[in-house]
């Protein structure tokens, strides 16, 4: 294992003084005479390694929907992301605490990342049906964000006041509350509670919001300090800073700095800085590498740069090329739940007519358990039936595929042959889809 990097030091005393680090090994260097950030590398944690880039499964509820752990595990998978706000609502932080934390609690045994709660708080709270638009072009503010008397979470200088989706109860998260939770929760990385804004919020309302999430973190980092020394019994967790500043260049450089200065002055206070960093908001499809870019240009080579919410195969070659390492997003698991599957020639699905006597696997090339054992006519069956057996097969089989994409990607960075890779996984995957129609 590396040397811990800066502000990653163990605090005095800790029993499980194992902290998370990031071990850089290939860069792309450049693409077509431009320079590029993507890389490789290992992320080490207390509880394994996760080689990046990396996809991240999403189990919100600390499960991945319909699969084992044991099944998430088949696939390549090394690490889950599970969600603060719904952990916290149920069970309670304090029962996953006093399993152990989240990897025993459950059962995964290996790397795990919670994020803030913020992005559920905001989604469910003020904007609508859990959608926060990429592409606002046919969209109006109503259709993206709750009228003030209509919404479920309402936002102030120390946190956000929000109505819980299982029961209306009112709950209130400070960046103090999420870090007591997140710590709770145990997982190995978590990040620092932010503001997410929407791509109809006004140009002066995201600056005071960039503003108030620079205080938040600020806030985190003396929290999370605090925190770890007092449980030292537990293992070291390593807090995330995240930047915002939607489509504006100077807001998103200016919030990456920030969050760097904010680690180096908690850092020389003898302090817990910053271990990563997540780049998050609603960004436009069109400009996600630019805003990706602009944001990894500011952020130091040997803290690893996670991607909120994105799977989309042309959006992680975009990223990995501007520098992101790993990625989670649900879009995966909720389409294999609907019958919607991955393959090399684009995605199918499985509730079509025309699959019921397609007596093929989904996709051949790609492998996988699914792949080797049943047809896209069993499916379709299941599918028809209502059989829950169906969203386990279609979940298990989407897992692989972006296991294994995120897998040759690796392979091609090391190889020296990235753009090649890109270029021909892409133009098989989307043959037949204008490049407007891609969806996230």
């Amino acid at each position: 294992m590396t040397e811990p990097a800066a502000g990653t030091s163990p605090a005095s005393g800790n029993a499980h003084a194992t902290d998370t680090t990031f071990e850089l090994h290939t860069r792309i260097g450049e693409i077509d005479g431009a320079a590029v950030h993507g890389r490789t590398g290992v992320i080490h944690t207390p509880h394994g390694d996760i080689h990046t880039p990396a996809f991240i499964p999403v189990a919100t509820k600390a499960t991945v929907k319909t699969l084992t752990p044991e099944q998430v595990r088949s696939t390549g998978a090394e690490a889950m992301l599970s969600n603060a706000y719904h952990l916290y609502l149920q069970p309670g932080e304090d029962i996953v605490d006093t399993a152990g934390g989240l990897a025993e609690f459950e059962n995964w045994h290996g790397p795990t990342y919670t994020d803030s709660g913020g992005f559920q708080v905001m989604s469910l709270g003020v904007g609508f049906k859990k959608v926060l638009a990429m592409d606002v072009a046919n969209l109006t503010e109503g259709d993206i964000r709750a009228a003030k008397k209509e919404r479920m979470a309402l936002v102030d200088e120390d946190g956000v006041d929000f109505k819980s989706v299982i029961d209306g109860s009112a709950h209130r998260f400070t960046p103090e509350k999420s870090m007591q939770i997140q710590h709770g929760l145990g997982a190995d990385i978590m990040f620092a509670f932010d503001e997410l804004t929407t791509l109809v919020d006004t140009r002066v309302y995201q600056e005071e919001s960039v503003a108030r999430t620079h205080r938040w973190a600020r806030r985190c980092l003396v929290e999370h300090d605090r925190l770890t020394r007092e449980r030292a019994h537990r293992p070291l967790q390593s807090l995330w800073g995240v930047v915002q500043g939607a489509q504006y260049e100077d807001l998103r450089r200016q919030a990456a700095r920030g969050l760097v200065e904010l680690s180096r002055e908690a850092e020389d206070a003898g302090r817990r800085g910053f271990g990563g960093f997540g780049i998050g908001g609603a960004l436009e499809k069109e400009n996600l590498g630019t805003i990706t870019s602009w944001v990894c240009d500011e952020l130091p080579d040997d803290r690893p740069r996670h991607m909120l919410g994105i799977s989309e195969p042309d959006d992680l070659f975009t990223c990995i090329a501007a520098g992101a390492d790993t990625f989670d997003c649900v879009a995966p698991t909720r389409l294999a739940r609907r019958g919607g599957v991955y393959t090399l020639d684009g995605r199918l699905n499985l509730m079509a007519a025309r699959h019921k006597r397609d007596f093929i696997p989904i996709d051949t090339e790609t492998g996988g358990y699914v792949n080797g054992h049943y047809t896209r006519a069993y499916i379709h069956h299941l599918l028809k039936a209502h059989e829950f057996l169906a969203g386990t097969l279609c979940t298990l089989h989407n897992i692989n595929f972006m296991m294994t994409l995120t897998r040759n990607i690796r392979r091609s960075i090391e190889e020296g042959r990235f753009a090649e890779y890109r270029d021909e996984f892409l133009g098989r995957y989307y043959a037949n889809i204008p490049p407007e129609q891609r969806g996230r």
